[in-house]
């Protein structure tokens, strides 16, 4: 059976197919690939703000921690407990 051209089930041979797919890749640019799986690659212009911005957001958290930490010790030496419920 020949299937005309119009034919909505129409498709091309798998050799014609294989050649047009390589000459697409081939013509296409390829992407870098990105830091961590699911990221989209990010353009080289943004990499200097993302870098402080990640250093601001450790720098944060390891602050937030110490603090928290410092705050135990000092609550531990007066020999306080937090988790109980004030007398008051």
């Amino acid at each position: 059976m020949i299937q005309e051209p119009d034919d909505r089930g129409a498709s091309l041979p798998e050799p014609v197919r294989d050649h047009l797919g390589q000459q697409l890749r081939g013509a296409l640019p390829v992407a870098e690939k990105p830091s961590f799986l699911g990221d989209a690659p990010v353009d080289d212009t943004f990499a200097p703000q993302l870098r402080r911005l990640e250093t601001r957001l450790k720098t944060h958290e390891e602050g937030t921690e110490a603090v928290g930490q410092a705050l135990d010790k000092i609550l531990d030496a007066l020999g306080v407990n937090p988790d109980e419920p004030r007398r008051g």
